[in-house]
């Protein structure tokens, strides 16, 4: 009898732990935000928000306010959706609210490295090194000619015509860009003298092409990979792209290359300083890799596409690039080669600057997570003071709260070109309830986890872009092309992507 007792008594004990754990007894505190569990435990909330993080939150803003608390997979995340509070929230000492738990465990998920202490300031140190001020002139420079390498390579040989050529929109610019940015950064094939050059830049067309093909492989899988709900088959296909990444990108072949970025570089030898073993810093040259490229191509596919939908816009652009490559001495012309885009002529272009931002605002949805250390509180706009407890998320998603919202950007599904540049062609100011903001668009994040390549990726874009425009006539295939539907399930990683491409046509201008 006694046995039993005991037995019994330790089978609930273990069911109340087990309740516990899952979440089943939490109540919300005093000063706590609402507090929504969902009704099943330790999900919670988690298959509504994979399914569709965007409606999700929209749905729990209606119910519960500008600030809740949901359970996702045994995690409690408080949303922030009042953008006045942002400033408070990413510039909170790292004892108190932490970026770094979160980041570290979903780079070792996604990318298989095991970040360093020293990691966050060695990339951020570097970036403001080499993808900043003098070092991003260097770095233009570099990326100007892989464009060439890749896009115009005949123009001087007098070889292309003047004929309409067709294409795949968003897989012609994420695999251009992506290209472009992978050569200059990781390297080009070496050569001796200028007979072997033609061979070394073939080479790298060649060699730039197939890994964008495996890149892409792996991009489409990242979503899944990331909430590590990857069924069986594609799990097994993940871990060879993986491991294919970590041979093509090691650093034993990365040093083999010519022009190898000091960004990659710097990077490598400080890792290696810091005692980081080889192998995993081939892992750290994959996580680069997805970190600088991932999103550039599928942005400059969104802002090609919407310039080309809105007439106004593009012959507004395209006017303003041709305006700045005359005053500069290089305008496009036949038998010339390919024009010299600087950094300086990149700085005098307000209206691309805001038809990017503007392209940026509809398109990129990251999803700014922090850990909570210890109870600290979160005042609000309207003076309501919140509590957040230790061990909770705290989460903002400015797509929603600031990108989209009609108080702050009127009709925020309008692709207006000039949106954030004034006639005189400095930077507008966005208010809410008469209040200036600090914080209006979001897309490279904020605060101490802002993007550190964010210039640097803003530079390809345009690059690419002002490419295009200055050399090529643009059009849509189908006139009336319907803007594609993005891909929920990439909401939270940065730029959306399509759920469809969009055929375009291009030719020589001149």
């Amino acid at each position: 009898m006694v046995l039993w007792v005991i037995l019994l008594c330790t089978l609930i004990a273990s069911l109340l732990s087990g309740l516990y754990l899952l979440g089943t007894f939490r109540r919300r505190r005093p000063d706590e935000p609402p507090l929504d569990k969902g009704t099943i435990p330790w999900l919670g909330y988690a298959l509504d928000f994979r399914k569709d993080s965007s409606e999700f939150l929209k749905r729990m803003q209606r119910k519960h306010g500008d600030i809740f608390t949901v359970l996702i997979g045994g995690y409690y995340f408080t949303f922030v959706m009042d953008p006045f509070c942002f400033g408070a929230i990413v510039k909170e000492s790292r004892s108190k609210l932490d970026f770094r738990t979160f980041a570290s465990k979903l780079v070792l998920q996604v990318f298989g490295y095991k970040p360093i202490e020293a990691n966050h300031s060695i990339i951020h140190a570097l970036s403001t090194k080499h993808l900043m001020g003098d070092g991003l002139t260097v770095m233009t420079q570099a990326t100007l000619e892989n464009f060439h390498k890749l896009m115009l390579f005949n123009l001087s040989s007098g070889d292309e015509k003047r004929v309409w050529q067709e294409d795949s929109l968003f897989h012609y610019c994420y695999n251009i860009v992506f290209r472009a940015g992978y050569l200059a950064l990781y390297g080009t094939e070496p050569h001796q003298g200028a007979d072997n050059k033609e061979k070394a830049n073939e080479q790298d067309r060649i060699h730039s092409n197939q890994l964008f093909h495996e890149f892409r492989k792996y991009d489409r899988l990242f979503p899944h990979l990331a909430y590590a709900v990857l069924p069986p088959k594609e799990k097994i296909e993940a871990e060879r792209l993986k491991r294919l990444f970590w041979s093509m990108l090691s650093v034993k072949k990365s040093w083999q290359k010519d022009n190898i970025s000091g960004w990659i570089s710097d990077q490598d030898q400080l890792l290696a300083e810091n005692g980081v073993p080889e192998y995993m810093r081939d892992r750290f040259m994959f996580m680069l890799l997805w970190a600088s490229q991932g999103n550039t191509g599928p942005t400059a596919f969104w802002l090609l596409f919407y310039l080309m939908k809105h007439p106004e816009a593009m012959k507004a652009v395209k006017d303003e690039v041709d305006k700045v490559s005359r005053e500069n001495g290089q305008e496009a012309k036949p038998g010339r080669p390919p024009i010299n885009i600087t950094r300086d002529m990149l700085n005098q272009t307000p209206l691309l600057d805001s038809a990017l931002e503007e392209t940026l605002r509809l398109v990129a949805a990251p999803i700014l997570v922090r850990a909570v250390l210890q109870d600290t509180s979160l005042k609000t706009s309207s003076g309501t003071e919140y509590a957040l407890r230790k061990g909770d998320r705290v989460a903002l998603f400015p797509h929603i709260s600031v990108q989209m919202n009609p108080e702050i950007h009127p009709e925020p599904h309008e692709f207006r070109y000039d949106r954030f540049v004034n006639p005189d062609g400095t930077k507008k100011d966005f208010y809410k309830n008469g209040k200036r903001l600090k914080y209006f668009n979001m897309p490279w994040g904020a605060g101490v986890s802002i993007c550190p390549g964010r210039f640097f990726a803003a530079t390809e874009i345009k690059l690419f872009v002002f490419l295009m425009l200055s050399h090529y006539d643009l059009e849509l295939v189908n006139g009336e092309e319907e803007i594609p539907a993005i891909d929920i399930s990439r909401w939270g990683f940065g730029t959306m992507q399509p759920v469809r491409d969009v055929r375009f046509r291009y030719r020589l201008r001149f």
